[in-house]
């Protein structure tokens, strides 16, 4: 991989501008991370009807881990690029912190949109460690913060699921 740093003005990569703002849905306005999580969830529904259940949760592990791993060097390149430390149209981040929050949940409606709004709210909030998370350098805060942010609603949503306060 080229580690070559990008000039400020030059060209964004192709591939790292279709998967930082995860196929152009980054351009969508008002709010581009919550049209990417509201994606994911739909993706992801629609991927893991198909699958079986005992392998939902591997695939979907699998799934965040690919996209946190191809997308902290599409968030650089897309950052550095553009001149900005998190650009809002680099959206890849939110793609793999809903992922993280959909692993292990049922296919039903109010578990999907329980686990929606609770990485939207934990990625907005963004409670400790999540906003120091945020300094890391270019892709990696980027990406990283928004995966802590899914790892805060998984465990959450695991805990509302086991007490049987969400079906």
């Amino acid at each position: 991989m080229n580690t070559q740093p990008i000039a400020l003005g030059t060209r964004c990569p192709f591939w790292a501008t279709l998967v930082g703002t995860f196929f152009g849905i980054g351009r969508l306005r008002p709010g581009p991370g919550t049209w990417a999580s509201a994606a994911t969830v739909l993706l992801w529904a629609a991927l893991a009807w198909g699958i079986a259940p005992s392998v939902r949760a591997p695939i979907g592990i699998a799934l965040a881990i690919l996209v946190t791993a191809v997308g902290i060097p599409a968030a650089t390149r897309v950052s550095r690029s553009l001149g900005k430390k998190d650009p809002q149209i680099v959206v890849i981040d939110e793609v793999a912190g809903q992922m993280i929050a959909l692993i292990a949940v049922p296919l039903a409606w109010k578990s999907l949109l329980a686990g929606f709004i609770l990485f939207r709210v934990f990625d907005i909030v963004k409670p400790p460690p999540v906003r120091q998370l945020e300094r890391l350098p270019e892709g990696t805060g980027i990406v990283l913060d928004d995966v802590a942010a899914g790892i805060f609603a998984l465990v959450l949503m695991q805990l509302l699921l086991r007490s049987g306060l969400l079906r």
